[in-house]
């Protein structure tokens, strides 16, 4: 631990926002589809309590009946930021979503890989490839006999 440095203070992102296009798979698989990249950090962010498929099939949803998914997304940039302690605030988060989704969820994926996450294998087997990394969440058993 650095005694010069708060532990509350903010970090840096490890990628600029408008980075996107340095990483040209990324940023065209968020382009046009957006829900797969979105699945992939809302399964790493929520630490495996959802998956990919259900958040990228909920973002779908929420954006052919209400056309504004960043809305959605957005949330999981404050969830992300929160987590990691990165600079930035919940109304930019929204602000960068509505107005370039495409950079938002590249950066966010990139992120999350920068720190050591294979974002095409979901949470749990992020956790099973390396221990120290994260851990998954505490199952308590249910009633029993």
């Amino acid at each position: 631990m650095n005694p010069s440095k708060p532990q509350d203070e903010e970090t840096p992102w490890s990628v600029g926002f408008c980075d996107c296009f340095s990483d040209m798979k990324t940023c065209c698989i968020a382009c046009w589809c957006p829900c797969i990249t979105f699945g992939q950090i809302a399964e790493i962010v929520d630490k495996g309590s959802t998956s990919c498929g259900t958040s990228g099939a909920l973002y779908t949803l929420i954006m052919f009946i209400a056309g504004v998914p960043c809305l959605y997304s957005c949330f999981y940039r404050s969830k992300l930021r929160e987590q990691y302690k990165l600079k930035g605030g919940g109304c930019g988060d929204c602000l960068l979503h509505c107005c370039c989704e495409t950079c938002a969820l590249t950066q966010e994926y990139r992120e999350l890989r920068n720190r050591g996450f294979d974002m095409s294998i979901g949470w749990h087997a992020n956790v099973e490839k390396n221990r120290g990394l994260a851990m998954a969440p505490v199952v308590e058993k249910g009633m029993t006999k």
